[in-house]
């Protein structure tokens, strides 16, 4: 009973729009995740949800334990993430409101533990499409079902946090080409595909970073608060709708051979090679 087929990083806002939840606590050999995990039944498929800073929003992107929430869905047999986030914006046609389906990231973090391949198995895991493309097309079709305004690509440049960016920066990251700015897409995302499941993001513009491209102040906590909360509904409708039209076969989603040609030794490594090793911690 305590499995599922598709994770969600997003909890609390779900329970109104769920029934028959079953809320379960998993053990990590990274340690707790960052909350109990719900289960129920969306669409005719077992979905988890875990809100990735806590149900009470009391954990600072800086100090997600991002290992133990992939490891806990991947232990209960996911195979498929939808990643949704609040996000900056750095260009002025992505307008707060809009959603934005990533398919590139940037990693302006630091310090973060971002590889499950510590060692002794030792694994080059290429991140260069994280993003799944099938997942990507099925976000596009079921926001735009929403009527929307949808950005079908877009890079994210995820910075450490908890501080925003300074107006230096935030032109900075514009300059370079870059659309959407976020504090929890790496190493949520890349470790989601180290253990060979596919992941979708979803960016709901919350504002524009430090105001360089509309006339308006620098963005504080509360401005991205408010358009957040004005918008969630519309966000789990997305991620409720997008459960029900995942493809029945999700062994066939590229991430499930993601790591194949990641070991220079010619062996395929997988996420067995990692819980055989952690057993023995």
């Amino acid at each position: 009973m305590d499995r599922a087929q598709i994770g969600v990083f997003g909890g609390s806002g779900f329970y109104s729009l769920l029934e028959d939840v079953r809320e379960i606590k998993v053990d990590t050999p990274y340690g707790a995740p960052s909350d109990s995990i719900l289960l129920a039944d969306v669409g005719g498929r077992r979905a988890a949800f875990l809100p990735r800073h806590g149900r009470r929003h009391t954990i600072p992107p800086h100090k997600i334990n991002y290992r133990a929430n992939v490891w806990a869905f991947k232990s209960l047999g996911v195979k498929a993430v939808i990643s949704p986030c609040a996000a900056g914006s750095l260009r002025k046609e992505l307008k707060p409101g809009d959603f934005v389906i990533c398919d590139q990231f940037v990693d302006r973090t630091k310090g973060r533990a971002d590889t499950f391949f510590d060692g002794p198995i030792v694994s080059h895991l290429s991140p260069a499409d994280t993003y799944d493309p099938v997942l990507r097309t099925i976000a596009a079709k079921v926001i735009r079902s929403h009527k929307i305004p949808v950005h079908e690509t877009g890079t994210v440049v995820v910075i450490q946090g908890p501080r925003f960016s300074t107006r230096a920066e935030s032109k900075w990251f514009s300059d370079q080409g870059w659309g959407v700015i976020n504090m929890t897409q790496y190493p949520e995302a890349h470790l989601c595909r180290e253990l060979g499941m596919a992941v979708v993001n979803i960016s709901l513009i919350t504002d524009y970073d430090s105001g360089l491209h509309a006339e308006v102040g620098p963005v504080t906590a509360a401005d991205v608060l408010k358009v957040f909360e004005q918008n969630a509904k519309r966000v789990r409708e997305v991620v409720l709708d997008m459960i029900a039209e995942m493809p029945d076969d999700l062994d066939s989603l590229e991430a499930a051979k993601a790591l194949q040609f990641s070991r220079g030794d010619g062996h395929v490594a997988s996420p067995d090679d990692i819980r055989l090793f952690e057993t023995r911690l």
